[in-house]
């Protein structure tokens, strides 16, 4: 058995790992690379393999940097199960299409406005291919072993799915092959997070890689609703609007369940709640259907949906930015790469009464990385927007597992792996993981470039 590292190879985003064993060969996750510039080129370039060769996807959730390049993926030929848990499935049905969309609607604008080098730009995907790709999605359930095979093929690859915490449907996977077994534990989530289950520690494997978003740092210990509370209040007394780009999926929910809490509690006034994302409010409806997935029953994964007013048409988003009363807006991307958040920044962004709250990790290259780093301005529609609302970031409200939880995550496994790779980081990230890593178990650990490969020992 063999693993190539397509993707989240020295950067945080485009997780794409091939696995040959035999003729079958597999992808875990097929993700788009987000953030600077010459990361998202890749997204255009011909991949290092044959998508019709593919036999299967196994997706560890939903989120684009492991999901979005699917589509692409069919279109070039690609015929195999996507397999993932079924609140996976249900999320990428809303990422995918809105992805494509979103695509279209950015060259859309930058062939009407002409600031695109290309001549038409073109989407890397539409939004009816992203549809038409959600075809070949088969969920499967937690822990039940899938056998995957090339028709002919004395070996096969079998596969068990295992909660990651992190999102709805995040799952850790662990591959069995050639009696030899890799686990990847997907993107980790956090034993605090007030919404979302626990990742599960009940894994044995001989190789593991592992994500290090936060792998050179702690999250404060610190209460995120309490910070948010003194964030709201700031920007209330100023009369101004919180501006909070976030993503639709599991960060909107959280950032509900928190103001729904101190509304309760009477620890802010009961001021208005904006939704403005027409993927949130699927994301919602997926969220109350898989509230199995979570620390609470329907009832309280109702109440939390039932926080905000849902800002469905175009219309009604325009007129968010006419209002002169406070109010909290949540809009995707919550990296602020794309959608509805970059009208809101172009009107909000640009007063010093109002608050921009990122509640998420930001990745290098992005217009969030930009403005939370002391960015002056930042570029939107081809244009050059001034910043001057306050600036406020909830590192504490971060779905990712930091180092100490990584390394814990680690500790609780029920077989030492014989090998760790370290993937899914910024290179201070990974690094400083590795370092620890080596330190306290005295396992060989790797951080692999992009593209290369290694047989399972």
């Amino acid at each position: 058995m063999e693993v190539s590292f397509l993707g989240a190879a020295d950067t945080v985003t485009g997780s794409r790992y091939l696995i040959r064993s035999g003729k079958t060969q597999i992808l875990v996750d097929c993700g788009l690379f987000q953030g600077y510039k010459k990361l998202r080129l890749r997204n255009w370039l011909p991949p290092s393999f044959a998508p019709s060769e593919i036999d299967a996807v196994i997706l560890t959730h939903a989120h684009l940097d492991h999901s979005g390049y699917i589509p692409l993926l069919v279109k070039n030929g690609f015929r195999g199960n996507v397999y993932c848990t079924s609140a996976t499935k249900d999320l990428c049905s809303v990422l995918l299409p809105d992805s494509g969309y979103l695509q279209e609607e950015e060259a859309r604008h930058a062939n009407k406005h002409g600031f695109s080098k290309h001549k038409p730009a073109l989407p890397l995907y539409t939004e009816s291919e992203a549809a038409a790709s959600m075809n070949y999605f088969s969920p499967i359930p937690w822990k039940e072993k899938t056998k995957i095979s090339k028709p002919g093929d004395k070996n096969s690859i079998e596969f068990t799915l295992f909660p990651a915490g992190h999102l709805f449907g995040a799952a850790s996977v662990l591959l069995e092959a050639e009696a030899k077994s890799i686990c990847f534990s997907g993107d980790l989530g956090r034993r605090s997070d007030p919404v979302t289950r626990l990742p599960e520690f009940n894994i044995g494997c001989d190789e593991l890689v592992i994500e290090s978003t936060y792998g050179n740092r702690e999250h404060l210990s610190v209460d995120p609703q309490e910070e948010l509370k003194e964030i709201i209040l700031e920007t209330f007394k100023k009369n101004g609007t919180l501006l909070i780009p976030s993503f639709a999926v599991g960060r909107a929910q959280l950032v509900l369940h928190y103001i729904r809490q101190l509304k309760l509690k009477s620890q802010i006034p009961d001021i208005p709640v904006f939704l403005n994302s027409p993927m949130a409010a699927k994301a919602n409806e997926v969220f109350c259907r898989h509230f199995e997935e979570s620390k609470m029953d329907l009832k309280e994964a109702q109440a939390i949906c039932a926080t905000a007013k849902i800002v469905a048409s175009a219309e009604d988003s325009i007129k968010l930015n006419e209002r002169k009363d406070p109010m909290i807006i949540i809009a995707a991307s919550g990296m602020a790469t794309g959608g509805r958040i970059l009208h809101h920044l172009k009107v909000f962004g640009t007063d010093p009464k109002n608050t921009i709250l990122f509640v998420g990790f930001q990745a290098g290259g992005t217009r969030g990385d930009a403005i939370l780093n002391g960015a002056q301005e930042v570029k939107i529609h081809g244009e050059y927007w001034p910043i001057r609302a306050q600036i406020a970031h909830l590192d504490s409200m971060s779905a990712h597992a930091d180092r100490n939880e990584l390394l814990s995550w680690i500790r609780n496994l029920n077989q030492k792996p014989k090998r760790i790779f370290v993937t899914h980081g910024e290179p201070m990230a990974s690094d400083e993981l590795r370092r620890k890593i080596q330190e306290e178990f005295k396992i060989q650990t790797l951080i692999p470039e992009m593209g290369e490969s290694f047989s399972l020992t």
